[in-house]
């Protein structure tokens, strides 16, 4: 299989056990589902020593992250994220930020706007230092810890931007979550900013991938943003306005 013969078939498979989102409905090109048994995932990476250990997790704003989001807020984790598209940059909610009995209201979207505050990659070097763990839903992945299937590259560019400002590094591990039919087994090409990922980890499983494929340590490829990205996502612009002094 290629490509886009393995993203139709899993979302094939994924449309038996996932849950529709409230503005894209089915569409799996548009965002990552939730799905059966993804409080279960959580469960399994809350028992990791990499998310133990942690202080500082960023974590994607995606569907099937809920239940994770609410052991990060309950674990007196600081939770770093973004918001749809990064279009209004990086975003933090910490320890005591949400009060004790609202937990299950910040794990949605729409709740933790409530709770969240706008952080600058200025400041996330200047407050936070490192991310100790960085966690992030997919479309598709392989054995290998290779993302692919939605296409536009927004994890990657998150990573980019982080490694910009020296807040991870090739040893900050990577966890990618899915369900079971998303973990297929094709050889695909990784390009420059490819962000490999340490652990899958999915309803049933646990995979430690210990891929041979270094993380991207290029920061932000700039020639290959698409238009319109610099002017409508903050930290980009942040980094750009730097750059250009």
């Amino acid at each position: 299989m290629d490509r886009n013969e393995a993203r139709k078939k899993i979302w094939e498979e994924l449309r038996k056990v996932a849950k529709p989102d409230s503005r894209f409905h089915w569409d799996f090109a548009e965002f990552i589902a939730d799905y059966e048994g993804s409080e279960k995932g959580a469960e399994l990476i809350r028992d990791l020593e990499v998310y133990k250990k942690a202080k500082v997790i960023f974590i994607t704003p995606d569907n099937n992250m809920e239940k994770l989001r609410e052991f990060a807020y309950k674990d007196k984790k600081t939770l770093l994220t973004t918001t749809y598209g990064i279009n209004r940059g990086f975003q933090v909610i910490y320890p005591g930020d949400v009060p004790e009995g609202k937990e299950e209201l910040a794990t949605t979207l729409d709740g933790m706007e409530k709770f969240m505050k706008s952080i600058s990659l200025k400041e996330i070097k200047e407050k936070l230092g490192k991310v100790d763990l960085l966690v992030t839903g997919a479309s598709a992945i392989t054995p290998s810890g290779i993302r692919f299937g939605k296409g536009h590259g927004y994890f990657d560019l998150e990573w980019a931007m982080l490694w910009e400002i020296q807040a991870v590094d090739p040893e900050t591990p990577v966890i990618a979550v899915g369900h079971d039919c998303q973990v297929v087994d094709i050889d695909i090409e990784t390009t420059p900013y490819d962000t490999i990922v340490d652990y899958i980890v999915t309803p049933t499983r646990v995979i430690n991938v210990n891929s041979d494929i270094p993380k991207p340590s290029q920061g932000i490829i700039w020639d290959k943003l698409e238009k319109g990205m610099i002017e409508n996502i903050p930290p980009l612009q942040e980094l750009y306005d730097l750059k250009h002094k």
